[in-house]
């Protein structure tokens, strides 16, 4: 898009300045990466796998690790010290990176460590996080990215793409392993034989966790019914999945009926921007089956059942009305090792971008997709839902962009 002085150019979905497009190729950059242990609520994945330590390595860069790091997803020292990446034993000594490669958001004691400057990739989970939390990381002068908003070239996102497929998958797994259980289920098995009625299950959201969830529950021989507020979404699921099953808008009486009568819910809608709707009230789980379980997916942006808790992989159930809730946050991390090698595949080419293009600003003027990640700028809160909840200074992104001419 051109002005009447041709100042700016359209490019990559954003604004930047003429000259900036002729200006010739940065010169990559040699960056420090740092990933610490994960110390949330059983955290089991890791940001990084070996072989993506070793291509960074032979690109130039510079990987630190904090011992056993990837012990939960049964990756040993020796494999990453075998890639080129330097083994430490301080928490401390891995926050003097540039860039800190997290899975979990930041803790308290994590932002004190933080230098001015630094970039952070990791995790937001925006419905745990609270007023003072944004404010002490503002206080840094950081730039932080979540990596659930991060966009590709498609404008999907390609992270929570890849970490929904498991979780959906493995929601269907878990639903399975309680509705079996003596204690927290009725010793049903999920799916369905010969002569015998097939479980119901009822998946709420049709994107990519519950195309997923569906596809695993449909393999099992169950009854499968979706909802969603989207008739485009459930048109591209029927299709992707190439079978029909029962689709609806999400109607309250329509959804209470199948509600009634299903064995596993699970709650997989996903928010682009902030909290899940609660489509599930309490009045509602009290009219479910006995000993009918609850996979709340959603958990992480605070439910879509107004019973849902969250809960841990430690402590991962509680019965309300009878019903057994599931109330994860990280349910991916139940899969640790086939989770890391997923997130690995999406940060690995985002640091790589880093370096090429000269740096994170740099990088961050030209891709449009990586800039939906960002949610503080140099200590400057860029989202807008974060400044409008907890009424919090905020500035526009791209704004910013254009003023780093």
């Amino acid at each position: 898009m051109d002005t009447k002085q041709g100042v700016f150019v359209k490019y990559s979905e954003g604004l930047l300045p003429q000259e900036e497009i002729l200006e010739v190729k940065k010169q990559q950059t040699s960056l420090t990466i740092g990933i610490p242990k994960e110390n949330f609520n059983n955290e089991n994945r890791v940001a990084l796998v070996p072989e993506a330590v070793g291509l960074l390595i032979e690109n130039g860069h510079k990987v630190i690790i904090e011992n056993e790091t990837g012990i939960a997803a049964h990756f040993e020292n020796s494999e990453y010290a075998e890639a080129g990446a330097t083994i430490v034993y301080s928490h401390e000594e891995v926050f003097k990176s540039d860039i800190i490669l997290k899975v979990a958001p930041l803790d308290a004691s994590e932002i004190c460590l933080l230098k001015t400057r630094q970039t952070i990739i990791s995790a937001l989970n925006i419905a745990n996080r609270n007023k003072d939390y944004f404010r002490e990381l503002s206080s840094k002068r950081v730039t932080a990215l979540a990596f659930e908003y991060i966009k590709d070239k498609t404008k999907t996102y390609p992270v929570t793409r890849s970490i929904s497929e498991i979780a959906g998958n493995t929601a269907i797994l878990l639903a399975a392993d309680y509705l079996s259980d003596l204690k927290y289920g009725k010793g049903i098995m999920l799916g369905g034989v010969s002569g015998i009625t097939p479980t119901e299950v009822v998946i709420i959201g049709a994107g990519t966790v519950g195309e997923y969830a569906a596809r695993a529950a449909i393999g099992l021989g169950a009854y499968v019914k979706i909802f969603d507020n989207s008739i485009y979404k459930l048109r591209r699921l029927q299709n992707n999945i190439n079978e029909r099953i029962c689709t609806s808008i999400i109607q309250p009486k329509v959804l209470l009926k199948a509600l009634k009568t299903a064995h596993v819910v699970v709650g997989a809608i996903h928010s682009n921007n902030g909290r899940t709707p609660c489509v599930v009230t309490e009045e509602m789980v009290k009219q479910m089956k006995q000993g009918s379980v609850i996979i709340d997916v959603s958990i992480d942006q605070g439910g879509c059942f107004e019973t849902s808790e969250v809960t841990s992989h430690c402590n991962p159930v509680f019965v309300k009305h009878g019903v057994t809730h599931y109330c994860v946050p990280n349910i991916s991390s139940k899969v640790p090792q086939t989770a890391s090698y997923a997130l690995s595949n999406c940060f690995a080419p985002i640091i790589l971008s880093i370096s090429e293009a000269g740096g994170i600003e740099n990088m961050l003027k030209s891709d449009y997709g990586v800039r939906q990640g960002v949610y503080i700028f140099n200590g400057t809160i860029t989202s807008k839902y974060i400044a409008e909840t907890y009424q919090l200074p905020f500035q526009d992104i791209e704004l910013l962009m254009l003023a780093l001419r």
